[in-house]
């Protein structure tokens, strides 16, 4: 083939630096690009068989185009591809996986071979372009940026943050917020990741983390660390809750948060576009925390389920639509900043709830005991709310009760076990009857009326038992009956078997292999 030697063209370094400056990537980058497309230019003159590389010097800027020739075993491209024999007649000591290197001579390109090779440039600093946006902004999430409307698309922000765009989609916008193109926005980068048409960086105005980053920005002792956020609920363009704490006892975390005259709660209700921010003492007792976040309404009286992660607040009558809030509002953002459930009942319900409960609890008593009312509602007051609790305790917690002497305490407890003795007989033939099996029956935690229950519910074996999760277990038995930790215990016990049989078929395995 004809050689040529290739000139210097300092005018494609020119090109290179001109657009590693205005698309922000690396010079390098930029002429792998070019060297690419010269390359891809040379495969359509010499034809795509052969192994074309281009190649454009960093200094001068001269391209050398060259053919890549490889020693192979086996020739499967003669174009590409040489054997050893013929490879030994050029260099003696060739040998597999050689490459030999033929220049070329510089090409010309056509109009459509330029066009080529402007795609692969243009395509490959784009890529080069989003790789940059990703890497500057992958580290940013959950910062706040300022950036200008670009264009609105079917109610969607794209905006232009300078050396990125970014998508603030429809459901990230405050309820009624309209932006136009130019107009200037704040927003909460969320997330950012790489998706087939390049990286998309997300923007958010509803984010509750949105206004606890505006906090930061307009209370210094928040950006200091002095005052913490512990949570934040917000439902946004109405109404939000922020709890705070200070680290330094002579420092108010709520009256710093409001401002002089609110001048910093304002600052950032007027980005919000006027939702209202409730901001809350944030306490490290659950009770205080949520009578705190009920705010404004008063509590008369709380009373916490901590395994259900649940409390019941009792509210004035006069206070619980305020409690409540407008289409519950203000219970739903205090359950959210809280992460409880709240429960909401006036002092009237509470009484009538507390009413019913004790007139249930003395008809039991006066049933199982065979006792008259006055000494069923003297048992209740003093906290024997069940009969297994009369049998069971010790008979001078039922002396120390005012009129209950030894003799009338040992007849009490005499009365509940033979009730509960023939309760416990009742089930047992009921539980047999359901063909409930007595390994289920076994398991330690399981009463009998549990076992009836789950005879009822199809669960009737050992395997059936240990089939069940936690909750399954206490959704059948019921809440009231068994605590989650319970719940689990029995079920490991009944999977207890499946691990024993495991041990004695590896111990019989072991004693095959030994034998």
């Amino acid at each position: 083939m004809e050689r040529t030697a290739a000139l210097p063209r300092p005018e494609l370094l020119q090109v290179a630096d001109t657009v590693a400056r205005d698309k922000g990537i690396d010079r390098d980058e930029v002429l792998e690009a070019m060297e690419q497309a010269i390359q891809k230019a040379g495969r359509s003159k010499y034809g795509h068989e052969h192994d074309i590389r281009a190649s454009i010097d960093r200094k001068t800027g001269e391209i050398q185009l060259t053919r890549c020739i490889t020693v192979a075993e086996t020739v499967e491209n003669e174009s590409a591809q040489t054997t050893l024999a013929q490879a030994q007649k050029k260099k003696p000591d060739a040998k597999i996986g050689d490459v030999f290197i033929d220049p070329l001579p510089p090409i010309d390109f056509g109009r459509i071979a330029a066009q080529t090779a402007k795609q692969v440039i243009v395509q490959r600093v784009r890529d080069a372009e989003r790789q940059r946006q990703f890497d500057e902004f992958k580290g940013r999430v959950a910062e706040i940026v300022n950036g200008l409307v670009k264009r609105v698309e079917f109610g969607n922000v794209v905006v232009d943050l300078g050396r990125a765009e970014a998508l603030l989609r429809r459901d990230e916008l405050i309820p009624r917020e309209t932006f136009r193109t130019g107009d200037r926005v704040r927003a909460y980068i969320f997330d950012v990741r790489q998706e087939p048409r390049g990286p998309q960086i997300f923007l958010s105005r509803t984010h509750p983390q949105f206004m606890a980053k505006l906090f930061a920005q307009e209370v210094p002792e928040i950006y200091d660390g002095i005052i913490e956020i512990k949570s934040v609920a917000r439902d946004p363009g109405s109404r939000a809750k922020i709890a705070v704490v200070s680290r330094d006892s002579g420092i108010d975390p709520v009256g710093a948060c409001v401002g002089m005259r609110g001048s910093r709660v304002q600052a950032v209700v007027a980005e919000l576009q006027g939702e209202k921010i409730d901001i809350i003492q944030w306490s490290p007792d659950p009770a205080t925390f949520i009578v705190n976040a009920l705010a404004p309404a008063e509590v008369a009286k709380v009373v916490l389920d901590e395994e259900q992660n649940r409390i019941e607040v009792v509210v004035p009558d006069d206070q619980l639509s305020l409690a409540i809030g407008r289409r519950g509002q203000n219970v739903r953002l205090a359950s959210m900043l809280t992460g409880w459930d709240i429960d909401i009942l006036t002092e009237a319900e509470e009484s009538e709830r507390r009413q019913e409960e004790f007139r249930v609890r003395s008809k039991m008593l006066i049933e199982a005991l065979d006792i008259d009312d006055v000494m069923a509602h003297l048992l209740i007051t003093e906290g024997f709310t069940s009969v297994e609790e009369v049998a069971y305790v010790p008979t001078e917690d039922l002396t120390g009760i005012e009129g209950v002497d030894e003799g009338t305490a040992t007849e009490l407890q005499n009365r509940a076990r033979v009730f509960l003795e023939e309760q416990d007989r009742q089930n047992t033939e009921r539980r047999k009857a359901l063909g409930v099996a007595d390994e289920l029956a076994a398991v330690p935690g399981v009463t009998s009326s549990m076992q009836v229950v789950l005879g009822e519910k199809g669960v009737k074996t050992l395997d059936d038992l240990a089939d069940l999760a936690g909750d399954e277990l206490i959704e059948m038995v019921g809440k009231d009956k068994l605590t989650e930790e319970d719940a689990n215990a029995i079920i490991m016990a009944a999977r207890a078997h499946w691990f024993a049989d495991d041990a004695g078929v590896a111990k019989t395995e072991g004693e095959g292999h030994a034998a």
